[in-house]
């Protein structure tokens, strides 16, 4: 589906001007609805400037309004800009948070050890000797490293963590839970009393269920002896 130019600028937007709902608004603009819910707190990392998506010709008021009155309706764009995607090299960060790296990656390998260095890599822009560093405490600056949510440091976004940590867990092997035991014995005797109700019955004899002597007795008495 097609997305703003400026996704999180056309959020503050709309969080300010219109009384979508939050999730809307994320469908909207391509973002997790916490990346919307941060938006609205004042929690983001940076403090966007609304960007009018409606002034941009990215989407008409009639389909605002259309939202407004259904919070079930998802808004349609009237046209999507050219998506530019990179496909080679690092990640990009602002010079501004290229500071916070090191915090991100803490939180990423307290909260997710699972999700391999490269894996931290491609989510955050940085290197796997760093990542190694601060893995082993042995980076230059680790006691002023303090673990922080990379999204709410806008390093990456919440749906990139959460594939990230899915495609992590599904190839750390999650096995299929192991077959539980522990009254097989139980159900064979199970089977056998009814087997000795079920005979004792047809022979027209009483069975002590709680006597499993008894049950066992009545299974394999044989029927022609009087």
């Amino acid at each position: 589906m097609a997305q703003p130019l400026m996704p999180h600028a056309t959020a503050s937007w709309m969080v300010d001007n219109t009384s979508l709902s939050f999730d809307q608004i994320a469908d909207f603009c391509g973002l997790h609805i916490l990346e919307v819910q941060a938006i609205a707190d004042d929690t983001a990392a940076t403090k966007l400037t609304g960007r009018d998506p409606i002034r941009a010709h990215e989407v008409t008021q009639e389909e605002v309004d259309k939202g407004q009155a259904d919070p079930a309706y998802r808004l349609k764009m009237i046209k999507g800009p050219e998506q530019v995607r990179r496909t080679k090299g690092p990640r990009y960060t602002p010079v501004s948070k290229r500071q916070d790296k090191p915090d991100g990656i803490a939180w990423i390998i307290r909260n997710h050890p699972e999700i391999t260095d490269g894996a931290i890599s491609n989510l955050i822009g940085t290197t796997r000797t760093t990542i190694a560093a601060i893995r082993d405490r042995s980076h230059w600056n680790i006691g002023n490293i303090t673990p922080k949510d990379p999204v709410t440091l806008g390093l990456t976004t919440q749906r990139e963590l959460d594939a990230a940590v899915a495609k992590a867990s599904k190839a750390s092997g999650n096995e299929a839970a192991p077959t539980d035991t522990r009254l097989e014995g139980d159900r064979e005797a199970l089977i056998a009393s009814l087997r000795a109700e079920r005979d004792a019955a047809a022979r027209g004899v009483d069975v002590d269920h709680n006597d499993p002597a008894a049950a066992a007795a009545a299974l394999f008495n044989d029927p022609f002896k009087r």
